[in-house]
């Protein structure tokens, strides 16, 4: 591919239930165009709130690009900016976090107050404005206790995933939890095939041994679908319902995001290698074995909400055969490494499936770079959430193409 006119053909071609044309996954030009049309448009997880505990905290990331800094303020709020110099361009904050008490450009020492406000800039003379030279901002909001961002100039609604995620995640308390472990890893694969891969567990039984001992592969609870349709599955919702846990699937924003709980295998209350808390319960939290709450919003986060701690994944395109993938694990901010808690106990499942998933996607990216790859169908029955991403991220790229009076009117 190498220009916009040959990218609808494309989409246009696309067949739902099978994967994508090999451009997709290769092609540096049709990865721009992910990042102009989806990355650069929609709401992008950035944080958890609990990175950003105190006035001060920062978290940065580099969305495409654009380099992103969030920042809570003084008077507690999280904010977002570009976090690019008003001057002449340098990075204020060129690390992943930190904690500041003002923004202070490394280069000439333009300082900004943590609102955005451009506060002391030497030697501009006496008809600088610094009211004309404040950080720009970029759209911020909080959902399930995670900042989201969006580079959009008029950014998309995000009412109705915002109301479901904080109506389903709030007996998690994510606003008393603490950060216990981050990590971050790149693989060397598109991005899509990354968000493919956690889709679906159809590759689970021979990919995740530690995962599997807790984790139900079971379809009917994994997929796009309603886990109602599982016996078990119908039997925790209707249990956790039963007790305050809101539980039941919902899918929302053209399939963009889903909420489900479903179950643990056994008697599993936790993401452990003898499937035993890792943490202290959550207070509020009614029982232990309350399963997982997933919530999926594309095109970056997928995480899970247990009873004793939470995780948070959040992906982003680094070229059209990179991605980075940083895990946090969450636990209750009362809770003491060493005392309630083991960190290697608590990380160990999850750092084993993350390296598992990155061979996954690295041996898949191999295979797509052949010639000799085309598209092949995808098992309904197991791979039903990966051809709703798909089929997501087609419409989203067709839709972003329209012109503007025809893209509303598809609507």
């Amino acid at each position: 591919m190498t220009s916009q006119s040959d990218l609808l053909p494309l989409l246009s071609a696309q067949r739902s239930g099978m994967s994508l044309a090999r451009p997709f996954y290769t092609d540096p030009a049709l990865f721009e165009a992910d990042l102009d049309r989806i990355w650069h448009r929609e709401w992008i997880f950035a944080a958890s709130i609990a990175e950003l505990a105190k006035p001060g905290a920062y978290v940065t990331l580099q969305l495409g690009k654009y380099p992103v800094v969030i920042v809570r303020g003084a008077d507690g709020e999280i904010r977002a900016f570009h976090n690019v110099c008003r001057h002449r361009g340098q990075r204020l904050c060129p690390k992943a976090s930190g904690n500041t008490v003002k923004l202070v450009c490394p280069y000439h020492q333009w300082t900004y107050e943590t609102d955005g406000r451009l506060l002391w800039a030497r030697d501009m003379g006496p008809e600088f404005d610094a009211s004309k030279h404040g950080l720009k901002p970029v759209h911020c909001t909080q959902a399930a206790g995670m900042v989201f961002v969006c580079l959009a100039e008029t950014a998309p609604d995000f009412a109705e995933v915002k109301a479901a995620a904080d109506r389903y995640a709030a007996p998690h308390r994510m606003a008393d939890l603490k950060v216990a472990h981050q990590s971050r890893i790149i693989e060397n694969g598109n991005w899509k095939l990354v968000l493919e891969n956690n889709r679906e567990c159809y590759h689970c039984a021979g990919s995740h041994p530690s995962l599997c001992r807790t984790f139900d592969d079971n379809p009917d609870l994994v997929g796009a679908d309603d886990s109602l349709s599982s016996p078990a599955g119908a039997a925790h919702v209707n249990r956790c319902e039963e007790a305050g846990l809101p539980s039941r699937y919902v899918i929302g924003g053209d399939e963009q995001w889903r909420l489900v709980r479903i179950p643990f295998v056994g008697d599993a209350v936790s993401y452990t290698m003898d499937g035993k808390a890792a943490a202290p319960l959550i207070p509020g939290m009614p029982f232990a074995n309350a399963g997982t709450l997933l919530f999926f919003h594309y095109p970056n986060t997928w995480n899970h909400f247990l009873s004793d701690h939470v995780l948070n994944f959040r992906v982003l395109p680094i070229s059209a055969t990179e991605t980075e993938v940083t895990t946090t694990w969450l636990v209750h901010k009362d809770a003491v490494e060493g005392r309630d808690y083991d960190l290697t106990r608590l990380t160990e499942v999850w750092e084993a499936t993350n390296d598992e998933d990155r061979r996954v996607v690295e041996e898949n990216q191999m295979g797509i770079n052949s010639p000799a790859y085309e598209p092949g169908p995808y098992s309904v029955k197991q791979e039903s959430g990966v051809i709703q991403f798909v089929d997501w991220y087609v419409r989203s790229m067709i839709r972003s193409l329209a012109p503007k009076g025809q893209a509303m009117a598809a609507e």
